[in-house]
């Protein structure tokens, strides 16, 4: 099977009848299939199992377990409550055991359990607190599971085990008013987007044991962390609020919503190396395969293709097109 993209949006119709998810071949952009699903904003695959995970963003949220077939088509697994309002980003563990979804519209996270089967079980909630609007849930290196907290300028930590549990130090404190968006480890760093500020601010972070207990009893990691460079996220003048950031090659890619543009910096100094048109409107989120840079461009209805030169994208040569992406999922 040739390599192939989900691309998730946001459903057209109320109904929920809109194309939904959509399969495409990436090396033509052949239109492959379509799978009917509500608002799915933001998709993950396990990391074994032929299974993909989808968040539905609407007031009350839920998440959705499709069974991905040979040809890459889907079939509905289930679905279940987000446990909170306005899901906006999920993502897997490693081990294949945890599903972490951060519900934008309440500031709530959850943690699912993953069975053999690829299907939910066991769900962890960690509630709204005032002001919170969680945006993105990723794991780190150390399997601490970080949630970027555009509304309260953190990143919340949880310590993942047969229990899931916030970090014995709690949050990082990041600089007030950024509204940390997106955020990707490389060597060492923690690279974060600013979504009110317009920034791209680097930490490094220190992996020393401190002797705080773990959920099972362990010594863990503070993961202190240290701000060692900030910049804007793009050089064109007016309102910026990026949205994703990818790090891929020892290089920092930002999608800039205002300028439209896509920003290439050098880690971890964040020195400027590139800004390019994202060929389109509003980037949402764009993802790297295949010496391409595949970005989805909410409100152009399209997923425009940058091919890269020595790291750097170079102008759209072709754009898909579907109604108000804002993931983009490449598989081999």
């Amino acid at each position: 099977m040739a390599e192939v993209a989900y691309i998730g949006g946001y459903t057209p119709d109320t109904d929920g009848s809109g194309p939904g998810i959509t399969l495409v071949e990436l090396g033509s952009l052949a239109r492959l299939g379509e799978t009917a699903a509500s608002g799915p904003s933001f998709l993950a695959v396990h990391p074994t199992l032929p299974v993909l995970y989808a968040v539905g963003e609407s007031e009350r949220g839920t998440v959705c377990v499709f069974a991905r077939a040979g040809d890459g088509t889907l079939s509905p697994l289930a679905q279940r409550p987000s446990e909170g309002s306005a899901p906006c980003h999920l993502a897997v563990d490693p081990t294949g055991t945890r599903l972490a979804v951060a519900n934008y519209g309440d500031g709530t996270v959850s943690v699912h359990g993953i069975d053999g089967s690829g299907l939910l079980t066991d769900v962890w909630i960690f509630p709204y607190r005032e002001g919170a609007h969680a945006h993105q849930a990723v794991f780190g290196p150390d399997g601490v599971l970080y949630v970027s907290d555009l509304g309260s300028d953190e990143v919340r930590r949880y310590l993942v085990g047969d229990e899931v549990v916030p970090h014995p130090a709690g949050p990082v404190r990041l600089a007030s008013g950024m509204g940390p968006r997106h955020m990707a480890w490389s060597d060492g760093h923690w690279y974060v987007a600013g979504e009110l500020d317009g920034t791209v601010r680097v930490y490094e972070v220190s992996d020393g044991l401190d002797g705080l207990d773990g959920s099972d009893g362990s010594e863990v990691s503070g993961g202190e962390w240290r701000e060692v460079a900030a910049v804007p996220a793009s050089g064109v003048d007016g309102h910026n609020q990026p949205s994703h950031l990818e790090v891929s090659g020892g290089l920092v890619y930002v999608a800039n919503r205002g300028p439209d543009t896509i920003s290439v910096f050098a880690g971890p100094g964040l020195e400027p190396v590139a800004e390019v048109p994202c060929g389109g409107v509003w980037p949402r989120h764009f993802a790297i395969a295949d010496d391409r840079v595949y970005v989805a461009n909410q409100r152009s209805d399209g997923v425009a293709v940058l091919p890269l030169k020595g790291g750097v994208p170079q102008p759209s040569e072709e754009v898909f097109a579907v109604g108000t992406p804002s993931c983009v999922l490449p598989l081999p």
